[in-house]
């Protein structure tokens, strides 16, 4: 008669432990944004042109009052194309980025951050060799559920902090950043008079500033992209500083300008406004 046999290790149960739900690793390095703002501060300003430069800024401003309204335009049929499909048009998403790049060209030159006296170019595309650059990674899919809420009710939390850093100038995500003008109030305001008075006394650009406002303006541009739908990433809640991004080295700096040698030798001053791209 043959025995039964069994197992030489009894079967194992069911797992009971459930799901990992230890969260994130938050001892680790913060993970990157999608969204890559740059600002190089290079050579410092002169020291009086940051006077006029509210004039010289003008017909990037009158641009970029067209440009933001096709901007709204172009959010609301994302609004529904994400709605319905999940996925933001690539063209009007190459479009939206666009336009933030050259704002953000156009307030790192005036009073945005006061970073550098060359005149920002009129395209909508990148401009390696500009000290000031955004790049936004496309996403492929984008949540149909959160487009109802995130640039309203998700996007508070940030509305209410940047307020308090300018001061209540800033309204939402789509007011004083999106046409450029600066706030008649507010943190940054501030610091550009401080900036402005140190560069027109001194030459010198104010150390510890520039890292500051940068950490500001790199916030500002986060929450506007998730408000403006162009990422589900949900905005950090800090103020990563400095003219890079976290995480990626720093810019080269760039290369000795010989025309301008040639100009400073002779007494000729470089063209900084807008005849410098006519």
């Amino acid at each position: 008669m043959t025995g039964t046999a069994y197992p030489s290790e009894p079967p194992s149960g069911p797992d009971l432990s459930g799901p990992d739900i230890s969260g994130p690793n938050l001892s680790g390095p913060n993970p990157p944004h999608p969204l890559v703002v740059r600002g190089d501060l290079g050579t410092p300003p002169g020291r009086w042109l940051w006077l006029v430069k509210w004039l010289l800024a003008i017909p990037h401003y009158i641009v970029l009052f067209f440009l933001w309204i096709a901007f709204v335009v172009v959010t609301v049929i994302a609004f529904f194309a994400i709605l319905f499909t999940g996925r933001y048009p690539r063209s009007l998403f190459d479009f939206a980025v666009g336009v933030l790049r050259w704002n953000w060209r156009v307030s790192f030159y005036s009073y945005g951050a006061l970073g550098t006296d060359r005149y920002p170019p009129f395209t909508l595309a990148d401009v390696p060799d500009y000290p000031a650059g955004l790049e936004l990674s496309y996403p492929e899919t984008l949540s149909r559920g959160l487009v109802l809420v995130k640039w309203w009710l998700l996007a508070i939390p940030h509305y209410l902090i940047l307020a308090a850093f300018s001061g209540g100038a800033y309204i939402a995500a789509r007011s004083t950043q999106y046409d450029d003008r600066p706030d008649a109030i507010g943190v940054i305001a501030v610091l550009m008079l401080i900036v402005g008075f140190g560069l027109l006394f001194t030459g010198r650009y104010l150390p510890g500033v520039f890292d500051f406002v940068m950490g500001i303006q790199r916030w500002v541009l986060r929450v506007t992209v998730y408000a403006a739908l162009l990422t589900d990433v949900y905005p950090p809640f800090r103020l990563d500083q400095g003219g890079s991004e976290p995480g990626t080295p720093p810019s080269a700096p760039n290369p000795p300008d010989f025309a301008t040698t040639g100009q400073a030798a002779t007494g000729d001053q470089p063209r900084t406004g807008p005849e410098a791209y006519g």
